[in-house]
């Protein structure tokens, strides 16, 4: 059997070549602590600063902006359980949406067992927020808002900038989850006009296990790793050396080559779509038709359940369910739940995401396993 067509970048990514070279010295030779200061903990500790350097290069900040984490769920805890305790004595509310990952919706539902405040606001058809609905929202109690840059499972990019204004005006801090914008999209975080924001190293071709979060300098979130006070101390715990130098060298490639990837990821996404509309009637897209990362393709198909098209196709292409199906009972992502999408065709939504190594053949392979799948379960 031929190698499956993987089409779940959104889930996690391959690591570069490059990426993988840039590991290697930490992983074999280049031992030392970053902290020692003898000869062992020299070029480790380079690697570490050059590695917040190429990391704030793609957002457009401060080296001294960056802390290093174990990925984007921990960012996410960081900055939102961090603000809530550094800003408790001015009030406790804080306001996100209800798609959040949840890495944020689960933050924000344990901060409620400590008496803090959360307004999850809705969004639309297409998954996107009313920033009125977030203005409206605000109190003389919120201290932060979190929305995040794109959604993971339908690719909708929130408006950012103007929630931004709006947090800006009323003096609210502001922060966005970009585990699944860094490298697709911009992420300048001067002209996002963020507080805070998060990123993980394996949504752009570095490994599981390194991610960092932006921190606006004035803005001082409680320290969410207590030690010996590495990371500016922000953040204590010896630092996963091989891990920031691939997230470094990741960030450098995703900056250096992100038109060319965005060109090439969205070519593969419609190309996927448009053959798949061709010929099968009963589908849709979710998300937003414009205002949509490169490489997120969400298809409901009417009347059919999402476990089941996965299993046909599971050993052929790799994608991801919107809907578990168990036994009788069809549980329903909260993303789409968000959007009013009918059930009929929120049951059968499966979310395709492409790469950058997605190649023209793996497409026109998917296309075929997929429709084939598709008449397995009509005739069924």
């Amino acid at each position: 059997m031929s190698k499956p067509v993987y089409l779940d970048y959104n889930a996690t990514t391959p690591i570069d070549p490059e990426v993988v070279a840039a590991m290697k010295p930490f992983l074999e030779e280049e031992f030392g602590n970053p902290s020692s200061t003898h000869w062992f903990g020299i070029l480790p500790k380079r690697a570490v600063e050059n590695a917040r350097k190429q990391v704030a290069e793609i957002l457009n900040c401060a080296v001294d902006e960056i802390i290093f984490t174990s990925g984007g769920t921990e960012s996410n805890n960081h900055a939102i359980i961090g603000t809530a305790q550094a800003l408790k004595h001015k009030g406790n509310h804080i306001i996100t949406t209800q798609v959040e990952h949840p890495a944020v919706l689960e933050v924000c539902r344990y901060l409620e067992s400590f008496g803090f405040n959360i307004t999850c606001v809705g969004v639309d058809v297409y998954g996107m927020v009313d920033v009125s609905h977030i203005k409206d929202a605000i109190t003389s109690e919120t201290i932060l808002i979190s929305v995040m840059h794109a959604n993971n499972e339908i690719g909708t990019i929130e408006p950012i900038e103007e929630i931004a204004c709006v947090a800006k005006e009323k003096q609210v801090l502001f922060h966005t989850d970009a585990a699944q914008s860094a490298g697709k999209i911009s992420t300048d975080v001067n002209s996002l006009g963020v507080d805070m924001l998060s990123i993980a190293g394996h949504k752009l071709y570095a490994p599981k296990g390194v991610g960092a979060l932006y921190v606006r300098k004035g803005v001082n979130p409680d320290i969410f790793m207590h030690g010996a006070g590495q990371e500016m101390g922000r953040r204590a715990g010896t630092e996963n050396v091989p891990g920031i130098a691939a997230l470094g060298k990741a960030c450098e490639i995703a900056r250096r080559d992100m038109i060319v990837n965005s060109v090439q990821m969205k070519k593969t996404r419609d190309t996927l779509f448009q053959n798949l509309q061709k010929k099968w009637s009963e589908l849709r897209r979710n998300g937003h038709p414009e205002k949509v990362l490169p490489n997120t393709l969400s298809i409901s198909f009417k009347g059919l359940e999402a476990n089941r098209i996965l299993e046909e196709i599971g050993l052929q292409v790799a994608a991801s369910a919107g809907a578990a199906c168990h036994s009788d009972l069809v549980e329903i992502s909260h993303v789409l739940l968000a959007t009013d999408l009918p059930e009929t065709w929120s049951k059968g939504t499966i979310r395709f995401s492409t790469g950058k190594n997605t190649s023209d053949a793996d497409i026109e392979s998917a296309v075929t396993i997929t429709l084939e799948a598709l008449k397995t379960l009509t005739r069924d």
